[in-house]
């Protein structure tokens, strides 16, 4: 098999989101929307893909599924089988791997979720690929994603201008929160996807609050700014920046966080 050339990129990836469990609980309300948006019913078996800290994984076994979770990063599974403990349900398979090399068997899914994983798999038509390969005929798909004109979206689009670039051929994640892309994507093999909008609430005491929690807890973020440590100048620039650019959506001491769900069936 040939050696996949995204491999140091995925490495990164597993290194780089070792901090996020304290924001995954701020996406805890938003995997109970993904949940029953994506109409999962009892008993049906359902993969979680890029679950983190499993808050999705552990949402739809609560609601009566039979859930599998898929990461590549050890240290949130190790938080999720931690979070599912707590919550008694300790019957979810955890495994960790990658999105874009799925390790089951065809057609093992009635239902396949994502809330903020897939779209960092570098290449969205192989991980779309492994996502309808492991559903059942007819199964679904589900996901949640960070729309490119909104704060998150666009906070990754600062990352990206003040970073090396990407490998080439790599997919930039918040092409996944526009939903002509999405459409495009799943078009070969789903049937027309159907589109919900949600918003997250981050509590914070003030914008500053704010971007050093992404600072300490977002990977891409956290590197970022970890980079500049011996240039205080620059360091500064970029944080008047970020504060700057996040600054519109923080109102109530709460900065509103846009997503999107997409849910589509496969042909």
């Amino acid at each position: 098999m040939s050696q996949d050339p995204f491999a140091e990129l995925k490495k990164r990836q597993r290194e780089m989101w070792a901090s996020f469990a304290p924001t995954a609980m701020f996406t805890t309300p938003v995997a109970g929307h993904l949940v029953k948006f994506a109409q999962i019913g009892a008993g049906e078996t359902v993969l979680d893909v890029g679950t983190g800290t499993g808050v999705v994984a552990i949402t739809a076994a609560r609601g009566g599924a039979r859930v599998t979770a898929l990461d590549l990063t050890p240290e949130l599974l190790e938080q999720a089988r931690e979070n599912s403990r707590i919550a008694q349900r300790e019957d979810i398979v955890w495994t960790e791997g990658d999105a874009e090399q799925l390790p089951y068997p065809d057609a093992s899914f009635d239902v396949v979720l994502s809330q903020f994983g897939h779209m960092f798999a570098p290449r969205p038509e192989i991980a779309i690929a492994e996502m309808h390969r492991v559903l059942k005929p007819n199964g679904r798909i589900a996901f949640a994603t960070w729309p490119p004109e909104h704060v998150v979206g666009r906070m990754f689009a600062f990352v990206g201008r003040n970073s090396p670039p990407p490998p080439a051929g790599a997919s930039l994640p918040p092409q996944w929160g526009n939903p002509a892309i999405i459409t495009e994507r799943l078009g070969a093999l789903f049937d027309a996807p159907f589109f919900e909008r949600g918003t997250m609430a981050f509590p914070a005491l003030s914008i500053e609050h704010y971007r050093l929690f992404m600072e300490r807890s977002v990977g891409p973020m956290q590197k970022l700014f970890e980079s500049l440590a011996a240039e205080p100048q620059k360091l500064g620039v970029l944080r008047a920046e970020f504060d700057a650019l996040a600054a519109p959506y923080y109102f109530d001491n709460v900065v509103h966080q846009d997503y999107l769900l997409t849910r589509a069936q496969a042909r």
